[in-house]
């Protein structure tokens, strides 16, 4: 048995999110790019990239990552490009979108031997929370206004739009891009490739994924484009655990476990965003699941349990592998759950184990 903690992911349930991948592309003729910023463990790239177009990427050594690990069409993004950064970015992308016109305009000369585009904000988004919402106000999430893209056009041959955030209603999707065509529907003429970003929950259960292949391929016949969806969550919905033992159980006027992951540490999104995790289980033992760092408000969530917990019980914490393992830390030194694949056999490969050394290396 393999110790704990470790990340899980199972293949099977990845090749279900990629069937959907595939009858999407071929009913909509999109193409999609992962997003590395939400999932990047190249163990299972080999499986991936057989039913998606290549990556998308929001920093040098994401880009890096997908070209030499992924292959395919490999877009380059940033907030902000530095200037040492510039040169090794364009000899990597397919295409590099510029966040700003300041931006395009400093790397004009630097960038123009590859496909260019520019964030477009369409000053809306589906985010329910303030701080992943792009249209926030003030948000330095690209360019609104249209009489001043219009400045960069010859320049351009893209937009990239990101605005969904867990979007599972497609009526919602449909108006919010109804939207944007009225309002740049002239400059979208004008273009080539239109990238609508991530944020789709087309992979959740009951999405009407005929909808939308229907709904973006008018949209690409519209405006002539190809167009991109850069699916980070929905490539990888359910397709992994954190599987964690339990360490202690003590009341503290209700009962508590102490497991051997960390939810700020391991599943740092859940305390951002002040979520609980999900573990699939039921019975009439409720139990607190706490993290084992000093925070004190590191808690996994309440839970209901068939049996009272007791020490060294496994428990299998769901839908593990979204902006997890690209945002694990090494806060209180808590030990780094190993990555763990479950092969289409049934088998188990261990990717990657981790020690005190890397705690080390990590901090000088």
């Amino acid at each position: 048995m393999i110790q704990t903690p470790y990340y899980l992911i199972d293949r099977a349930k990845l090749a279900r999110n990629m069937a959907i991948m595939d009858a999407l592309r071929q009913a909509s003729g999109a193409k999609v790019l992962l997003a590395l910023k939400c999932f990047a463990t190249w163990g299972v790239f080999d499986q991936m990239r057989q039913h998606m177009d290549g990556t998308t990427s929001s920093s040098l050594y994401e880009l890096k990552l997908g070209r030499t690990r992924f292959g395919g069409e490999t877009h380059a993004y940033s907030v902000a490009w530095a200037d040492h950064e510039i040169a090794e970015a364009v000899e990597c992308a397919d295409k590099i979108i510029f966040n700003s016109i300041g931006q395009l305009e400093r790397f004009d000369n630097q960038s123009a031997s590859i496909a260019r585009g520019l964030r477009l904000n369409p000053r809306f988004s589906t985010s329910g929370f303030d701080l992943a919402d792009p249209a926030r106000p003030f948000s330095r999430l690209g360019e609104w206004d249209a009489s001043r893209i219009e400045r960069v056009m010859d320049r351009i041959s893209g937009f990239m739009i990101h605005y969904n955030c867990e979007n599972a209603d497609f009526d919602l999707f449909d108006q919010q891009l109804t939207r944007i065509e009225d309002e740049f529907g002239a400059l979208l003429h004008r273009l080539t490739w239109v990238s609508l970003g991530g944020g789709i929950h087309f992979t959740g259960e009951g999405y009407p994924v005929d909808r939308l292949a229907a709904r973006l391929k008018a949209f690409s016949d519209r405006f002539g484009v190809q167009v991109y969806l850069e699916p980070g969550e929905a490539a990888i919905t359910n397709a992994a655990t954190l599987e964690v033992t339990v360490l202690d159980v003590l009341n503290n006027g209700k009962d508590l476990a102490v497991v051997d992951a960390s939810v700020e540490a391991h599943m740092l999104d859940l305390l951002i965003y002040r979520l609980s995790g999900r573990i699939e289980t039921d019975g009439d033992h409720p139990f607190t699941i706490c993290g084992k760092s000093c925070l004190a408000g590191d808690v996994f969530g309440e839970f209901n349990f068939p049996a009272p917990l007791q020490v060294g019980d496994r428990i299998s914490i769901a839908d593990a592998a979204g902006y997890t393992m690209v945002k694990k830390n090494w806060f209180n030194g808590v030990k780094m759950p190993s990555i763990v694949i479950k092969e289409l056999d049934g088998s188990m490969t261990a990717l990657r184990e981790f020690g005190y050394a890397d705690f080390e290396g990590n901090l000088g």
